[in-house]
């Protein structure tokens, strides 16, 4: 009992506090994997919240082949626990992520009118975003995603997971109520209750409907770290209020955040018929 309180004493103290950019902030780490041939349409892959630069790793290289083998050049982007970047996922500028991303483009081999995204969970919710301020990225496959951003993945939560053109991109905090389920490690219940405050909601939406082209949800139904089949639903609700005119998917399964992974048929498909590397 003593612990937990200590743990919200700190919490107060540090909402209470001003916090300076994270160190290293506007850095990425970004690795380029090219296939065979010319004019290989590019897809870019963000990382969650387990940080450092998830695609370049051992377990995503058949996946990565694979993206080869069809035609696509493939640019791993560690954005956080990289060398060289911040530490945490916190206030990462989304200018840095998009400018590795067109330096990329610029390759001789790769086709820079064909540029995707893929990311998953916090990942998602920056290919969402980026996409939206960028019209260069032409397809986006979002796995687990938010329709809203967050807070950072610091212990106060009180600063925005992104920043745009200097300005921390609003998000929806996390309020009182939400802390004994994040304590306990209940994380969806804790998103859940964030997400009733629907004024900051409105704030921190995500305006798909800005993204220039196909956009493929995969959410998951039992997801145990956040909501993501509500919130794919509100981007699709969205995209249908504003008259979205491109196409767009929710395919939703039955299983954990995690096991999307198991599906990436689907999302083979989807870029092969939206953004087609022949």
């Amino acid at each position: 009992m003593r612990t937990k309180l200590a743990t919200l004493i700190l919490m107060t103290i540090a909402l209470g506090c001003s916090t300076q950019a994270p160190e290293n902030s506007g850095n990425v780490e970004s690795i380029l994997y090219l296939g065979k041939g010319d004019n290989q349409p590019l897809v870019v892959g963000l990382g969650g919240s387990e940080g450092g630069n998830a695609w370049t790793r051992s377990r995503w290289k058949k996946t990565r082949d694979q993206f080869l083998a069809k035609g696509y050049a493939f640019l791993a982007i560690g954005y956080f626990g990289s060398k060289g970047t911040p530490n945490t996922l916190d206030r990462i500028s989304i200018e840095s992520v998009h400018q590795a991303i067109a330096a990329a483009a610029q390759n001789s081999k790769v086709d820079k009118t064909k540029i995707a995204v893929i990311g998953g969970s916090k990942g998602a919710e920056l290919a969402l975003l980026m996409a939206s301020h960028y019209n260069d990225i032409k397809c986006v496959m979002a796995l687990v995603p938010s329709h809203c951003v967050f807070p950072a993945l610091t212990l106060s939560a009180s600063t925005s997971s992104w920043m745009y053109r200097g300005e921390e991109v609003p998000y929806v905090p996390m309020p009182w109520a939400a802390v004994p389920s994040a304590m306990k490690r209940d994380l969806r219940s804790a998103f859940s209750i964030m997400l009733e405050d629907k004024e900051a909601v409105e704030r921190a939406l995500i305006k798909v409907e800005n993204i220039n082209g196909p956009i493929f949800l995969l959410s998951a139904k039992r997801d145990e770290m956040w909501p993501s089949t509500e919130m794919s639903d509100e981007v699709v609700k969205r995209l249908k209020l504003k008259g979205f005119s491109h196409p767009y998917q929710h395919m939703a399964i039955e299983g954990g955040h995690t096991d999307v992974l198991d599906h990436f048929d689907a999302i083979f498909s989807f870029l092969e018929k939206n953004l087609p590397a022949y």
